[in-house]
């Protein structure tokens, strides 16, 4: 089949954009307003998108709490959505007011940064302290503007769990990584294979 993004013709009961480009890493997003108020979020539009320095990205359909909070702040932490925290994480996603934290809505403790104020979630295996580089404001074919936010930082500090090395590496296996699929499905990482670079 092939339809026109344009017409949305695609004749499916519900659009299959976000199960084809999937599965996608969780980027849960813990921050503070300008009132000290926190705030914690999943976003499944999110990635690394450089190592040298380490830079992160989240997308947010509308200018939710989170970009609103790190554009006041200037910082951010990404902490790992892992299996044991799926529930916890779904709680996080629910559309609250900015009075209301998600850390006391879903009882997640919450644990103090090295080097941003915002504080990140304690039981999360890994968690990267972000400082904010810019935000950009999508725009479609046509030049006009889409409610669509793209919030870039870099990594100042990060935290591991020793739990999750094993011989020198960060083992995923350990902690099953939580990924976003289509319509309401998720994935978690369980196997992984090695592949080596080809030497033409």
């Amino acid at each position: 089949m092939f339809y026109d993004t344009e017409l949305n013709d695609h004749g499916l009961p519900h659009n299959p954009f976000k199960a084809i480009v999937s599965p996608r890493p969780i980027g849960w997003i813990s921050s503070l307003d300008a009132k000290g108020r926190t705030n914690l979020a999943p976003y499944s539009f999110f990635n690394a998108v450089s190592d040298r320095p380490p830079i992160v990205m989240f997308s947010s359909s509308g200018y939710k709490d989170s970009a609103a909070n790190v554009g006041e702040t200037g910082e951010f932490v990404c902490n790992m959505a892992s299996w044991d925290l799926k529930d916890e994480m779904n709680v996080t996603s629910a559309a609250v007011g900015s009075e209301t934290s998600e850390f006391e809505l879903s009882g997640l403790e919450m644990a103090s940064s090295r080097l941003v104020k915002a504080p990140r979630v304690a039981k999360a295996v890994t968690a990267l302290e972000c400082k904010h580089l810019k935000t950009l404001r999508l725009e479609d074919l046509g030049g006009s503007e889409t409610d669509n936010w793209i919030v870039f930082g870099q990594v100042a500090g990060i935290h591991i769990d020793d739990n999750i090395i094993v011989d020198g590496k960060v083992d995923v296996t350990r902690f099953k990584p939580l990924s976003r699929l289509g319509y309401m499905e998720y994935a978690a990482v369980s196997e992984v294979f090695e592949m080596a670079r080809p030497k033409v």
